[in-house]
Order: C-alpha cells, then sequence, then structure tokens
C-alpha cells in the first residue's frame, strides 16, 4: 500500500504532466498560426499532447478508484454507481479531447488552405 505523501507526489507527477501537455498543445497552436507552419511540428506536438493526456487520464482514474474504495473501505459489488460514473466521466474526456483535435484538424487545414493561396499567387504573379 502507498503511503499518502506517495500518493501526493504522483499527483505533483500528474499536474506536471497535465501541464506538459497543455504546452505541447499550445506548441502545436502556436506552430499552426505561423506564416509558413511545419505539419511536421504541429503532428509531432498534437502526438506528444495525446500521449501526456492518455497518461494523465490513466493516472487520474487509478487515483480515482484508489479514493472510491478507501472511501468506501472497498468496491461495492452490488452496485455499479461507480463504474457508471468513471465511464460517464471517460466519454467526457473523449468528446473533449475529440472536440479539441477537431478544432487543431481546422486549424491546420485553415492555414494550409491560406499557405496554398499565397503560394499560387505567387506563382500567378510576373517575376
Amino acid at each position: 500500500m502507498t503511503s499518502p505523501a506517495e500518493k501526493l507526489k504522483q499527483l505533483e507527477t500528474l499536474e506536471k504532466d497535465l501541464a506538459a501537455a497543455l504546452h505541447a498543445a499550445s506548441q502545436a497552436i502556436l506552430e499552426l498560426s505561423k506564416e509558413k507552419p511545419s505539419v511536421k511540428q504541429a503532428e509531432t506536438f498534437s502526438s506528444t499532447f495525446l500521449k501526456t493526456l492518455e497518461n494523465v487520464e490513466s493516472g487520474l482514474s487509478k487515483h480515482i478508484t484508489y479514493l472510491t474504495q478507501v472511501s468506501t473501505g472497498q468496491a461495492h459489488e452490488g452496485s455499479s454507481y461507480a463504474s457508471q460514473k468513471m465511464m460517464q466521466m471517460a466519454w467526457h474526456r473523449l468528446k473533449h479531447s475529440q472536440s479539441r483535435l477537431n478544432e487543431l484538424e481546422r486549424l491546420k487545414n485553415q492555414h494550409s488552405q491560406q499557405g496554398n493561396r499565397q503560394q499560387s499567387h505567387m506563382k500567378q504573379s510576373p517575376p
């Protein structure tokens, strides 16, 4: 069994990981907002964001499960409330992640289109 101090350390690590995920997301958005964005760089930042977010979600789920068991003594076998709540929270996180990914995809496409328009205007202009 882990001590409360170790649990707090784990939560601090998750907090730092969450900050790193947000930093990666901001880097992806920053890259996409550049005049000539690097799609590869933006995809790398997006991938880092998603992987880190998955790790944070997994860690938080473990802590929630632990707290549920500690607060009730142990998981109640006849109740599905905890499982339903965890599923509902996971569903909410999934939908939020999907909306964020859709927003990043929209920004990427918008910047790609702007880049294509600029290139076509440059090709059409006489030297």
